[in-house]
């Protein structure tokens, strides 16, 4: 018998994707920078603004040529939010740069832009935004303080993708922007990632990074008779197989996010009365931020409410999950980094956000059904009006 479970994520498919697959290996070349790839770039390119677009094997490649590209090394100081994934902090640690970790925003869970400056030393080089659940910073508020100090702006907008602020796509703000194709992303590969370069000054070097330090590339186009190892970097671009699977993807990237915030809006809009009764709290979207529908959290009152809730919900077939631990607790965060303070939002919300199921083919039903259960757990009528 089929069973009633409600997954926490399942991978989108596409109707193109295996045909382009085969399409890349009757092409007789499936190692990286062929056709698909290029395609993708194209696409990436022309719907973000970027300057340049380079497909890597992960966000987190696409990180770590960032870190290399604002030349952080020991000593150098890396202002980000402790509310993110190891690979934001591992990136510029594996240049010998120490992340200094600052305090999120309650509505948003991104960096809170009042505390940046007071984090700011002699040593610090760049600021790294993470653009939680899709939901922008507030970019304004920080490109001017990092022009005001001359640092340079890396936008961790994995989770981002075809999201906005104040019009203009996440990642395109500063010099660098990395995006994410993960399986558990609006539009995937199953690993893949992206470098946005919107410093065109860094475009040649990035792509001798990518291309293990060589000018690989320049010979590719007919450039050059041989290529040679011309700098640091490794091998972060993906095969010419994922940047197929990929490229559909890509074409079906509005639908397939129309469907996302399809489901986050009614989970929203049924939820509502719940918040309003100073039950749970919704997740927050300041007026300027157009976002993509790739996470809804809802924040329980305590830590032993989110357990319950969690639990009660898995008594019903449905997947849920936290997220980070934050990283200035974490042992690798405590060895490396530091925190500027206490941190007092990101710990305390860390321990009460609960995910709920979001994926583009989850049908209305079970999103209501998710709803009925989450009222059932606060005692009230399903979707009470």
């Amino acid at each position: 018998m089929p069973s009633d479970r409600i997954y926490f994520n399942k991978p989108p498919k596409t109707e193109k994707s295996l045909k382009y697959i085969l399409e890349s290996i009757e092409n007789g070349r499936i190692s990286g920078d062929g056709y698909f790839t290029e395609q993708c770039h194209k696409w990436i390119e022309r719907t973000t603004g970027t300057s340049k677009a380079l497909l890597t094997h992960s966000c987190t490649a696409a990180l770590e040529m960032a870190a290399i590209l604002v030349n952080a090394g020991p000593g150098d100081e890396i202002i980000m939010p402790s509310y993110t994934f190891a690979s934001t902090a591992n990136a510029f640690a594996l240049r010998g740069a120490i992340p200094v970790f600052v305090d999120v925003r309650a509505d948003t869970m991104n960096l809170d832009e009042r505390l940046i400056e007071d984090a700011i030393t002699p040593a610090t080089k760049a600021i790294c935004v993470v653009h939680y659940a899709g939901v922008a910073c507030e970019m304004d508020s920080i490109m001017a303080l990092a022009k005001r100090h001359g640092l340079a702006v890396v936008e961790d907008a994995a989770q981002a993708h075809h999201a906005s602020y104040r019009g203009q796509q996440l990642g395109t703000f500063g010099a660098l922007g990395t995006l994410s194709f993960h399986e558990t992303k609006n539009i995937v590969s199953g690993e893949g990632g992206a470098l946005l370069i919107n410093d065109p000054a860094l475009v040649k070097r990035a792509m001798i990074i990518r291309e293990k330090g060589t000018n690989r590339t320049e010979f590719l186009n007919g450039q050059i008779d041989k290529y040679t190892w011309m700098d640091i970097g490794s091998s972060y671009l993906p095969s010419e197989m994922i940047a197929a699977f990929l490229l559909a993807q890509l074409e079906s990237g509005e639908d397939l996010i129309t469907r996302r915030l399809a489901i986050w809006n009614t989970y929203n809009d049924s939820l509502a009365s719940l918040e309003q009764r100073g039950l749970l709290r919704r997740p927050g979207v300041p007026d300027d931020c157009a976002h993509n529908g790739h996470i809804y959290y809802l924040l329980t009152e305590t830590h032993e409410q989110q357990r319950d809730l969690r639990n009660w919900l898995k008594q019903h077939e449905i997947d849920t999950a936290t997220h980070y631990v934050p990283l200035h607790s974490s042992p690798a965060g405590m060895r490396f980094g530091r925190a500027h303070g206490d941190l007092p939002v990101t710990c305390d919300q860390a321990n009460r956000l609960v995910r709920l199921p979001v994926w583009s083919d989850l049908p209305e039903a079970a999103t209501l059904r998710v709803c009925d259960r989450i009222h059932e757990f606060f005692g009230q009528a399903p979707r009470a009006a």
